[in-house]
């Protein structure tokens, strides 16, 4: 009797990034290829969306992610989210792209930072609110400063939740909440004067 072999892609494709992480740093380099699978896409739309629609410059830096990411496998900490660690890899190449570009200036103080304020817990009316807005700040991401545009890409359009934002920006939890406010405030102001309705 001769017993079939489970089909090993089914048991990647239920591996967790972290898992499938460890098994790469363990020498199993060809399962890195899962992780750009896994990754790619939602690379690609959070640089599209930073670089403001910057394509070719989107594509130079997702691939120099993955790049990274792969020649530092080894540095990653597997009880660390894989997911957080790779947007932090991305997050510094396009801030890298912004810098040689001089598209955005790039502050060294920041009074968010400096300043935090309390968590503000969302309600369920306000979850509502995010969803209708979400649909409406896209069209005004790329007038804002990369400050307040990158954490409303993130929470928004990647759905990552304040504790992953504030570790791929390197802010306070609380810094996150303000510029996600005050982001919403300054996108609010902007689609307004380009005559959408709110």
């Amino acid at each position: 009797m001769v017993m079939e072999q489970p089909a090993q892609s089914s048991d990647e494709e239920l591996k967790s990034d972290e898992e499938i992480a460890r098994l790469v740093q363990r020498g199993n380099v060809e399962l890195f290829g899962e992780l750009v699978a896994r990754y790619e896409i939602k690379l690609k739309r959070y640089g599209q969306k930073f670089l403001a629609g910057d394509w070719g410059a989107m594509e130079d830096a997702v691939q120099e992610t993955f790049l990274k990411a792969y020649k530092n496998i080894q540095d990653f900490d597997t009880a660390r989210k894989f997911s957080s660690w790779l947007y932090r890899i991305a997050h510094n190449e396009f801030i890298n792209f912004l810098k040689k570009k001089k598209q955005e200036p790039l502050l060294f103080f920041d009074a968010d930072v400096l300043f935090p304020h309390p968590i503000a817990k969302e309600s369920s009316d306000q979850k509502a609110q995010d969803k209708m807005f979400s649909a409406i700040i896209e069209k005004c991401l790329d007038k804002l400063s990369v400050k307040y545009r990158e954490p409303l890409i993130l929470y928004y359009f990647e759905e990552l939740s304040y504790e992953e934002v504030s570790e791929i920006l390197r802010i306070p939890i609380s810094t996150v909440g303000v510029r996600l406010k005050r982001g919403r405030e300054a996108a609010r102001q902007i689609c307004q004067k380009l005559g959408y309705k709110l």
